[in-house]
């Protein structure tokens, strides 16, 4: 019997840790509009809440179509789900996912002055995949795309959109930046993954720790980290070398995280979510403190 939901529920699905990922995109594509020149604060402002609500509503449709398809258990390893262990019920989880995607679309309305009449089709494809990531015919996070999509969602269309709606056009710096942002907030995933592997692989849900390894998520994680390095030195033309110095060294402490990820076991994983988050938003808030002063 589900008893009634609590403040601190709904604040456990939303899943606070893991909303940095969300953040970091917009601060780094805010920080280059103003070495070009372009920041505007109010679609910049809508574009934070747009990015941070889409990955809210993410956050609960995985919670909500991950207990409909039956892929979580009571008690497992990863945080606490309301809807399994019968803390929110399953029909109010769906009313409150739906209700906040259409609070979004409406926050993403307001930037067709900035953009553009077709940034419906951009906004219309985000929301589609926010719920596509769990929910349909063909679960994204079910078999082996998630990580794609985090590259996409949470790095490459955040990035380079924010800088479009303030600027007018895109640009090969935030490209770059958008490239390390996802990859560093795909390392977020690849926690969550690793840490629940024995249970996603018990119900059949085939991320790509469960198709090829913990070992395979050790090395992916470490891959990131270097990958992002290789995207930040690309921007070495608009902060310089001493920025970009700074920045790398930012990127490089992810590999503090990643030696604490080949230690760790089970639960002990879950802080990791937040240092890796965190460790993403620092290398975003490097790259926008370069670039204002550069």
């Amino acid at each position: 019997m589900t008893r009634k939901s609590t403040a601190a529920d709904w604040l456990e699905a939303i899943r606070p840790r893991t909303l940095p990922v969300s953040v970091a995109g917009v601060i780094a594509a805010g920080g280059i509009s103003v070495w070009e020149s372009k920041f505007a604060a109010v679609p910049w402002l809508l574009c934070l809440a747009f990015a941070v609500l889409a990955q809210i509503v993410s956050n609960l449709a995985n919670e909500y179509y991950d207990y409909r398809h039956g892929l979580d258990r009571k008690g497992r390893v990863g945080p606490r789900r309301g809807v399994t262990e019968g803390t929110i019920a399953p029909a109010t989880m769906k009313r409150v996912t739906y209700a906040l995607l259409a609070l979004d679309g409406a926050i993403g309305c307001c930037l067709i002055p900035y953009g553009g009449w077709w940034l419906i089709g951009v906004g219309a494809f985000i929301a589609i995949f926010a719920l596509a990531y769990s929910a349909g015919p063909y679960p994204l996070s079910s078999h082996g795309l998630g990580d794609v999509a985090v590259l996409l969602f949470f790095g490459i269309i955040p990035v380079n959109f924010t800088f479009y709606v303030e600027a007018g056009y895109f640009s090969i710096y935030a490209f770059w930046t958008s490239i390390a942002v996802g990859l560093l907030g795909t390392n977020v995933l690849i926690v969550n993954n690793y840490r629940d592997y024995a249970d996603d692989k018990a119900v059949g849900k085939r991320t790509t720790v469960v198709m090829f390894g913990r070992q395979f998520g050790v090395w992916f994680y470490l891959f990131n980290i270097v990958a992002a390095m290789a995207a930040v030195a690309m921007l070495r033309p608009l902060v310089g070398w001493a920025a970009l110095a700074a920045i790398e060294v930012a990127v490089a402490l992810n590999l503090l995280t990643w030696l604490h990820l080949r230690r760790r076991e089970g639960a002990a994983l879950n802080p990791l979510l937040g240092t890796t988050s965190l460790d993403l938003l620092a290398v975003a808030l490097a790259i926008a403190i370069t670039a204002i002063i550069a």
